[in-house]
């Protein structure tokens, strides 16, 4: 159990640790997570540009055909990664997902230093990339669900953020300036040694969890769940498509889908017209790129920035309810503003707003909601939440996208559909929150007369 930071000492070191929010005992937690989260982003983040530029090439027309490629094959990897959770336990499971990926970007490196220019390669890499970052996102994030308290949660996830911001920026400045000298191929090979170092901090955590973390049990703590499964040395069990199960069972579970899906439809209503504008002002692949890297760092500076000196805050303030509901509430004025004035200029400053609010105030907002689930929901629920449904909202509405386009052929058309989705998002955002703090307050919602029906524990779970 953690000790009051006011007995850790006075120096420097305790200071600072106290100021943003970190006690005794949590520190180690805090730099394997930052230090996992950058390995992370930095794998990633070093191949998105490269992954935006494949896109283009394809066509800017052809790119819901690459969202619908995606969610295809996300949903049929669905299974396949249910049956792995189901069977293996999660501190085995969460470094073999990782390992696997590790294997994928080898064999592409190889495959690429084979066919450099060829264009179905470039579409094969591009829905993988699409794949392979909600899912290593998705189990990363459900393995601090799963390793910390609520409480832990509230205080120290946006200081983990701010570790794949720093990965998210050092990842396209890496890129940008490595390419020139070790090619796509050398690329690949750099993001796959750095997703290989994430491995060591998936064990440490893990062993973290049983001294400090989530396996210690807190008195007055009413989300502690009981059973086999909340030992990581047992596999959580489960079907293969119990994840969809968990989630068509909960409103809870449902909210978040929808609230998924909303966040998908602004940001695939963005993507599109960022590609539309920047393919008009710079013909050149190599231009593009480094727009796309600009873009990319830029957003990642801003959001340390905030991560570091007001998430967390506003966090511990706030609740939940504000980091869930700002930014879509901004991201409405971002569209009606872009209506008003549809220029590359105006969609790169909403693009930025978007991207910095989802990942400074969104990301850990949406990630505490699982603090509060059983081990099954957190692996399993929440997988097909953050990759499935993600990638299905992606789908939908790349294709709704492209039939606004059609019918109306003017681009305020789909800023103001943006505007209209984006203000559904903020109510639900506000009503997530608000289930969140009734789940951790049940004496609270009982005397309301409100019944939290978040799944709390897989021994209360139907079967």
């Amino acid at each position: 159990m953690d000790n009051d930071p006011a007995q850790a000492g006075t120096g420097p070191f305790a200071r600072l640790r106290h100021g943003f929010g970190i006690r005794p005992g949590e520190s180690g937690a805090v730099v394997a997570g930052f230090l996992f989260f950058f390995c992370l982003f930095a794998s990633y983040f070093m191949l998105r540009p490269v992954r935006e530029t494949m896109g283009i090439s394809g066509g800017v027309k052809n790119l819901q055909w690459l969202f619908t490629a995606t969610f295809v094959v996300m949903l049929a990897a669905i299974p396949i990664y249910g049956a792995c959770c189901a069977w293996l336990p999660r501190r085995r499971f969460v470094p073999w997902v990782y390992a696997f990926f590790v294997a994928n970007l080898v064999g592409f490196a190889l495959a690429t230093r084979a066919a450099p220019d060829n264009v179905w390669l470039a579409r094969v890499f591009y829905v993988w990339l699409s794949v392979f970052n909600l899912f290593v996102v998705s189990v990363a994030w459900s393995l601090m669900a799963d390793a910390f308290r609520p409480e832990q949660a509230r205080r120290l996830f946006a200081m983990l953020a701010t570790g794949a911001s720093a990965g998210g920026l050092a990842g396209p400045v890496m890129g940008g300036w490595l390419v020139v000298h070790i090619g796509l191929t050398g690329l690949m090979l750099l993001s796959a040694a750095l997703l290989a170092a994430t491995l060591p901090g998936a064990g440490w955590l893990f062993g973290w969890r049983s001294r400090a973390g989530a396996g210690v049990a807190v008195a007055g703590d009413s989300t502690a769940s009981t059973g086999a499964n909340t030992d990581p040395s047992h596999p959580v069990g489960g079907g293969l498509w119990a994840g969809l199960a968990l989630v068509m069972r909960s409103r809870y579970l449902l909210g978040i889908s929808l609230f998924v899906i909303l966040l998908a439809t602004a940001s695939t209503f963005l993507y599109f017209e960022q590609a539309r504008l920047v393919a008009e002002a710079f013909p050149e692949r190599a231009r593009q790129t480094q727009v796309f890297s600009a873009l990319d760092a830029i957003v990642q500076a801003l959001t340390i920035i905030i991560q570091l000196f007001f998430s967390g805050r506003i966090a511990r303030r706030y609740g939940v309810s504000a980091l869930l509901t700002a930014v879509p509430l901004a991201v409405v004025a971002g569209f009606l503003l872009l209506a008003m004035f549809p220029t590359f200029g105006v969609l790169a400053g909403v693009m930025i707003l978007r991207r910095v609010g989802e990942y400074a105030l969104l990301r850990p907002g949406r990630e505490m909601l699982f603090t509060v689930v059983d081990p099954e929901t957190k692996y399993k629920a929440k997988n097909v939440i953050d990759t499935a449904v993600y990638r299905a909202g992606d789908a939908v509405s790349a294709w709704v996208k492209t039939g606004i386009d059609a019918i109306s052929g003017h681009a305020a058309t789909v800023a103001l559909a943006g505007a209209a989705m984006a203000l559904l998002w903020a109510v639900l955002g506000w009503w997530l929150g608000r289930r969140h703090e009734l789940q951790l307050m049940p004496s609270s919602s009982a005397a309301a007369g409100e019944t939290p029906d978040t799944p709390a524990s897989s021994a209360t779970q139907p079967r």
